[in-house]
């Protein structure tokens, strides 16, 4: 008898949780909906809001509808999305998660206050990644965004450093650049690090390492878009080689199935739980046949 289990620690953050709340509770009372790009890094979530009359929409589209109702995800978005949202007599609907709220509040007070001949306010962070732009739009775009230590050659070292860190980063590479950065400052320059990654997800770590390491198979339920769950998929095939990512039943191979008596399924802090329900469920008709 094969035994499946559900790791009862993955599934939504807080911060999603959240939107998705909003967003059900405003499309109860109307037709349409639009969102700020798609509310969460999963195609199936998005579907399935999709039907209830969400529309995910670009910052293109939203420079050009008026009169909307317009959700924000919880990633946070610049002040340049509030002012086109006024702008177009735009209604926002602000689902922008308190933790990312909260340091988007620290970056923009520290950038207000920074001498910027003197001073480097420093993200570190994925390019492009929507709260990360929402955190460099806090500084008028002056903020360095440091992916990976390979980055580190942005940075001028004669010139004071704050760095900040994006809420689902690793804690562990952010140690990683804080050693690497105060390694290379100069005499005299001062380098204040301050650790802004979300503790919900942060601890994912490694609940998810004793998780992936108990089972003989783990199947990793996550979008491909969801940096969180690069993050986590990574740390699970750190535990257990037998990992594999899927984003759907429909993707799980009868071969990976041959031998296993126990098998896992986890996921990113983007990743529903009814879809790890639904995996589950294929797994268990699987066995059956």
């Amino acid at each position: 008898m094969r035994i499946v289990e559900i790791d009862q620690d993955s599934g939504f953050c807080f911060g999603v949780v959240n939107a998705i709340k909003n967003a059900e509770q405003e499309l109860a009372s109307e037709s349409d909906l639009y969102c700020l790009g798609d509310i969460v890094h999963n195609s199936q979530e998005v579907a399935r809001l999709k039907k209830k009359g969400l529309h995910t929409i670009n910052h293109e589209d939203l420079k050009q509808i008026k009169d909307k109702k317009v959700l924000l995800r919880a990633h946070g978005e610049p002040p340049s999305t509030y002012t086109i949202a006024q702008q177009n007599n735009i209604r926002i609907v602000d689902a922008t998660c308190p933790v990312v709220l909260q340091l988007q509040k620290r970056i923009k007070k520290q950038y207000l206050i920074s001498d910027p001949d003197k001073t480097q306010i420093v993200i570190f962070g994925k390019i492009g990644h929507a709260e990360v732009n929402g955190l460099v739009g806090q500084t008028e775009g002056k903020a360095i965004v440091i992916e990976t230590k390979e980055d580190l050659g942005k940075l001028d070292y004669n010139k004071d450093i704050y760095l900040f860190s994006q809420t689902t980063k690793s804690i562990d590479d952010f140690n990683e650049i804080v050693e690497e950065i105060q390694s290379r400052i100069g005499e005299k320059v001062a380098f204040h690090s301050f650790d802004t990654i979300c503790r919900q997800v942060s601890n994912r770590i490694p609940n998810i390492r004793k998780f992936a390491a108990k089972h003989d198979l783990v199947l990793f339920v996550a979008g491909e878009k969801s940096s969180n769950g690069k993050v986590l998929l990574a740390e699970c095939r750190k535990a257990n080689a037998n990992t594999y990512l899927i984003s759907s039943p429909d993707d799980i191979q009868p071969e990976w199935l041959d031998g296993i008596r126990s098998v896992g399924i986890c996921g990113a802090t983007s990743t529903p739980k009814w879809l790890m329900e639904e995996v589950a469920e294929q797994l268990t008709v699987n066995s059956e046949q």
